[in-house]
């Protein structure tokens, strides 16, 4: 099950550097590529503000 980046997300770059394969696109709001995430939350751990969350 891949990550999520929901619309709370402020583009701040936190998850950037933790994402152990690099799968997080910047922008607007950032986007986590689903087919390479290995689902292991280091993104979510950083996020100051909640936005990323198990894809469901």
């Amino acid at each position: 099950m891949a990550y999520v980046i929901n619309d709370s997300c402020i583009a701040c770059g936190s998850c950037l550097p933790e994402c152990p394969v690099d799968c997080i696109s910047e922008g607007g709001i950032y986007v986590i590529d689903g087919d390479q995430c290995i689902d292991c939350g280091s993104c979510a751990a950083v996020c100051p503000t909640g936005a990323i969350s198990p894809e469901d």
